[in-house]
């Protein structure tokens, strides 16, 4: 069965996203953890979170996954903002402990002139402090675009990040579809050479989830702007490769395309009909 998703509201609850997810034949979500351009969290329902998990096992949801809000920048070089990336992101793995077996996704940030050396010590520095050994949540590194001065826009810097990270088993990647193919990674002509370029560097076994965007530029623009599936630079022939990969097909796939859940929905639709099952 194809684990296919999109991004979805949590301001209605957690039981309503499972719902919803069920309305546009999605079997999977994901969320942001908090307001996306902010610090403020819903309070945590537990039997809101109950009703979701039993939603998630009648209809054999995969993985669920939270992702960080936008502002946050680990590796920031101004010290109160480093502080704040660590509150929201240890106050982040507290909430996803209700789920379990979640995924809790994060862009590593921007490392603003001062290296991808030092970048690297705080993200790893950071997550070394608030992950715990009994936490069931994974963290997941967000490959990257190259805007500016991100981390993350290549393999081997990710890499660098994972090396430093005491608990190795509670660490993983999120390959985004967008920020690798304008990062210069040719994953429409080249899939099998960019997945083995990934294995060989990190493994293909800390690969936990995809989100699967079209970009409106050029491979290697170092861009970041998402589009529709399709519509894209990419074209949806790319997408019909990515879900079918045999290394790829039982991952959990987000989109995260410029979408509301009529558009979500359809584009559920032309996946699982492209979609090869086992007995196909």
């Amino acid at each position: 069965m194809l684990n296919i998703g999109c991004h979805l509201s949590v301001s209605k609850g957690f039981a309503a996203m499972g719902r919803e997810a069920l309305k546009i034949d999605a079997n999977t979500f994901q969320f942001f953890t908090r307001n996306p351009r902010g610090s403020k969290a819903k309070k945590i329902e537990v039997e809101d979170v109950e009703r979701l998990i039993a939603i998630a096992e009648d209809n054999h949801f995969a993985r669920m996954v939270g992702h960080a809000p936008y502002t946050l920048n680990p590796c920031s070089a101004e010290e109160r903002t480093r502080e704040f990336a660590w509150e929201v992101m240890e106050d982040d793995l507290r909430r996803m402990e209700y789920l379990p077996n979640g995924l809790y996704n994060f862009h590593p940030g921007s490392h603003v002139g001062q290296g991808i050396d030092v970048g690297v010590e705080y993200v790893a520095s950071l997550l070394n402090d608030i992950m715990k050994p009994q936490q069931r949540t994974l963290v997941l590194l967000e490959t990257m675009a190259g805007k500016g001065s991100e981390v993350g826009r290549t393999f081997e810097e990710l890499k660098l990040i994972i090396d430093k990270v005491t608990l190795k088993d509670k660490v993983g990647v999120c390959l985004d579809t967008c920020h690798v193919f304008d990062a210069g990674y040719d994953i429409v002509n080249d899939l099998e050479g960019v997945l083995q370029e990934f294995d060989r560097i990190i493994g293909l076994d800390r690969l936990y989830a995809v989100h699967l965007n079209d970009s409106k530029n050029q491979m290697g623009s170092g861009k970041d702007r998402h589009e529709k599936l399709g519509e894209g630079i990419m074209g949806m022939a790319a997408f019909y490769r990515i879900i079918n990969h045999p290394k790829l097909r039982e991952l959990p796939f987000i989109l995260e395309t410029p979408n509301e859940l009529p558009g979500y929905a359809a584009e559920i639709k032309l996946l699982r009909e492209a979609y090869m099952n086992d007995t196909d």
